[in-house]
């Protein structure tokens, strides 16, 4: 498939522009040359307006094109082409006036194809600076464009268009028709004129340099004006060219608009300042806005804070304040003020009794920015703004000035603004720390959770004479029930089931310090009070005087089929008698690990020796699953964890582990939460 080049409108404009320039001259030429020698060139009038009229289609197209391709200029770029463009046509002039003037009355100066050369070149330079003009004053004259503006260019549009054609209407003669259609223009191009919303958006620098632009403008649109009334003499221009309703309207609305733009311009010079000033309070106010994003901290948004409110009130020195948890003062920033003078200010602040108020000092309203006169050698006037969060103060602005009340009404609202926007983007910056943080807790929480998950066993030590699983869950991210294994030899196995006291990462490290003296001691082959005794003397070492530890230990001989069974503090563990078909709590005394700290602990333990048969089963498990409550307030109970081991008995260890605590969580309620970790270990004997 043939891919066609892609056509550049605005090269290929300027190049047909240029080509039927030439095409016009040739043909005037070559009329003056029949007029002349008195012969019939044999060129009608209407093709040279044909050709007139094809030029400022092909110039309009060029600067159409490449004010597109140049839309973001800014309006004195713009101000400065039109203005460069009428000076150089200017220039050409006076230099072709120049010429003649050093020719004088030579036969040169008389040479009428040398004259209509340079007619033609006014003309060409006339049109490009009118039509750019015009399509560049239509740039500015849609800024902040309406819908009622932009029909109303529009309009001005086809009435040019149509006084292109005019001059077959009229054959270039100044008739009534002609001067309805030329007043018709004008007063279009002076409504359109109207629209100057471009002008404030200025500097007070830029408007100075705008109107030195539009003075050049409105000289250049003048001298060219008059330049080509004076081409009126028939005989050495046989066709006038400039006498064109439409060239005409355009002078019109090319001066009326830069004399326009130039007196509103000159008349908002004494209130340029006070936009700028508005411009830079706006501008500050969205910096403000903005300043919560993640790379900016909160340092920079009251660096922002201070530099907008010394802009909008003029200050002459400021400084800012921050409350510490200490209640201390922090002189976090300061501007166009040393040590001693900002000492001796604070002295006479404090004589006015007005404080920055503590940290922790809820506010019952809002304080007020207060404005006071200071009896300083250099200072006479000072303005006190709080900085408040949810109306506790965080903190203190102090702008100082030279002169007295130098602070209005005005200034105030504006820094109470700002100070506003500040505090909230503060406060949303420590929220967002704070998010961080937490953020940062729940991933360590996760890993905390891991950890622990890996020191549960995940294999259960056991042999062919019976089965087991287990159960756990955490009421948080990490909990303090323990459970674990130990093969002793082919016939005994060691099962223990512990639950720290609280919850949380507290209760995790403890019940991690569990572990490590169960592995440790249990290799020892110790008895089950023995283990007790000693596991009890370890952590009184190292648990927290407010915390302890319960604990239910079996010692399983398969060989025997005996269990023995000791116990500190912990929950009674459910044994299943199949040759009885009941279920019962062993009854067995202890007291829990890290309770007593010394020898007369030995006093309290106590184990005893069960035999066990086929079908058996006993259930071990942490106090969150008898103390698990439903909405209304009940515990799920010993009663009903017994029961429910009678109905499900004949299931093997998996099967009534997962039925006990399916049963659980249905009377706790689908959506219900357990607020305690919970544990479970069932042994059932084969």
């Amino acid at each position: 498939m043939i891919k066609l080049p892609q056509i550049n409108f605005g090269k290929l404009s300027l190049l047909l522009a240029i080509l039927v320039w030439l095409s016009l001259l040739f043909v005037d030429l070559v009329r003056l040359f029949g007029i002349l020698n008195d012969i019939d060139s044999g060129i009608a009038i209407e093709f040279t307006w044909i050709l007139e009229i094809l030029f400022f289609l092909m110039v309009y197209v060029f600067y159409s094109n490449y004010i597109s391709q140049n839309s973001k200029n800014e309006f004195l770029n713009l101000i400065w082409r039109v203005a460069s463009t009428g000076l150089f046509a200017v220039v050409v002039s006076l230099l072709i006036f120049l010429f003649y003037g050093s020719l004088g009355e030579s036969r040169l100066a008389q040479e009428p194809f040398l004259r209509n050369l340079f007619y033609h070149i006014n003309f060409a330079l006339t049109s490009i600076f009118l039509i750019s003009s015009a399509l560049l004053w239509k740039h500015l004259i849609l800024y902040q464009k309406s819908k009622r503006v932009v029909k109303q260019w529009q309009a001005y549009e086809v009435a040019m268009l149509g006084a292109m054609f005019f001059i077959f209407f009229n054959q270039n003669t100044l008739d009534y028709s002609f001067l309805f259609g030329l007043v018709l223009l004008i007063g279009l191009g002076l409504v359109l004129s109207g629209n100057l919303k471009w002008i404030p958006y200025l500097t007070f620098k830029e408007k100075w340099k705008s109107l030195l632009f539009l003075f050049i403008i409105l000289i250049s649109c003048g001298f060219l004006f008059i330049q080509i009334q004076g081409y009126t003499n028939k005989t050495v221009y046989p066709v006038n060219l400039t006498d064109n309703l439409f060239l005409i309207s355009l002078f019109g609305f090319i001066f009326s608009y830069a004399l326009f733009s130039f007196l509103v311009t000159l008349f908002n010079l004494p209130t340029s300042s006070v936009f700028e000033q508005k411009l830079t309070e706006a501008i500050s106010f969205q910096r403000l806005s903005q300043s919560i994003k993640p790379e900016e901290n909160e340092d920079q948004v009251l660096d922002i804070l201070m530099d907008s409110c010394m802009s909008a009130s003029y200050a002459d020195a400021a400084w800012l304040e921050m409350a510490r948890e200490d209640l201390s003062i922090d002189f976090q920033l300061e501007r166009f003020i040393d040590a001693k003078t900002r000492g001796e200010l604070i002295a006479l602040i404090k004589e006015s009794k007005i404080s920055i108020g503590k940290p922790d000092e809820k506010l019952s309203k809002n304080v007020n920015i207060q404005e006071l006169r200071i009896d300083h050698p250099r200072f006479e006037s000072a303005l006190i703004i709080p900085l408040l969060i949810n109306k506790i103060p965080i903190g203190r602005m102090i702008l100082i000035k030279e002169v007295k009340d130098g602070f209005n009404n005005e200034m105030i609202n504006i820094i109470s603004t700002f100070v506003s926007q500040a505090c909230i983007s503060v406060e949303n910056h420590r929220l967002l720390n704070q998010a961080i943080l937490n953020e940062r807790y729940q991933e360590e929480l996760k890993i905390a959770q891991r950890v622990q998950k890996a020191l549960l066993p995940t294999k259960l030590d056991h042999n062919d004479s019976f089965n087991i699983s287990a159960y756990s869950n955490a009421a948080d991210e990490v909990g303090g029930d323990y459970y674990d294994t130990f093969k002793l030899d082919e016939d005994r196995f060691v099962l223990i089931i512990g639950d720290v006291s609280g919850k949380g990462t507290s209760a995790a490290f403890h019940m991690a310090q569990m572990k490590g003296i169960f592995q440790s001691l249990i290799q020892l082959n110790l008895s089950p009070t023995d283990f007790l005794i000693k596991a009890n003397s370890a952590l009184s070492k190292c648990l927290g005087r407010n915390h302890f530890i319960t604990v239910s230990i079996f010692l399983i001989n398969t060989e025997r089929k005996t269990f023995c069974h000791a116990r500190a503090g912990h929950v009674p563990t459910l044994h299943f008698n199949s040759s009885a078909s009941k279920s019962e709590y062993l009854e067995i005394d202890g007291l829990g690990l890290g309770i007593l700290r010394n020898k007369l602990y030995e006093n309290h333990v106590e184990e005893k020796t069960f035999n066990y048969q086929t079908g058996d089963t006993l259930v071990l498990y942490t106090d969150g699953v008898i103390e698990a409550k439903n909405h209304q307030g009940k515990q799920f109970g010993f009663e009903r964890l017994r029961s429910l081991l009678e109905i499900y008995n004949e299931h093997n260890s998996k099967e009534i582990q997962t039925n006990l605590i399916d049963s659980l969580h249905h009377f706790v309620g689908g959506d219900g939460k357990i607020d305690d970790d919970y544990s479970m270990m069932v042994v059932k004997f084969n």
